[in-house]
């Protein structure tokens, strides 16, 4: 049974390996749930693979069917109709809100800025450094 903290981990705090590759031991460590979708998931790798030429798209999408594998009901699904309903400075970021909100997200960790929603019941936002992000998963 996955931890009790469940959040949706955007693209910035997955795009470090070293930070994904801790996350990822803590939540197969049932410290908390990771939640993500396949849209985040494009962001990450579509990030990944310009800055390092040097990995394919196939490493990755190997290393993104492995954490759909191991991270128990991670994949969020279905919250693409509430897209168009919101609204963020950046328009590009609305598909990660979306998903928070219908797998009641008790954090989202994020060093993205740009999240200033009007305040939605069951999310909280958290800014900062992926590494304190992931601190405050542990909180």
């Amino acid at each position: 049974m996955a931890g009790t903290i469940c959040a949706l981990l955007d693209a910035t705090v997955l795009y470090p390996a070293s930070l994904r590759d801790l996350l990822m031991r803590l939540t197969t460590s049932n410290l908390f749930q990771a939640r993500w979708s396949n849209d985040i998931h494009e962001e990450w790798i579509r990030s990944v693979l310009c800055d390092r030429p040097d990995l394919t798209a196939a490493q990755l999408h190997s290393v993104r069917d492995a954490m759909d594998l191991h991270a128990e009901d991670c994949l969020v699904t279905g919250s693409e109709h509430l897209i168009a309903s919101l609204s963020l400075p950046d328009q590009d970021d609305r598909h990660v809100l979306a998903a928070a909100i219908p797998v009641r997200t008790l954090s989202l960790p994020t060093t993205s800025r740009i999240f200033h929603p009007k305040p939605l019941p069951r999310i909280t936002l958290r800014h900062g450094t992926p590494m304190c992000s992931c601190a405050i998963l542990l909180i």
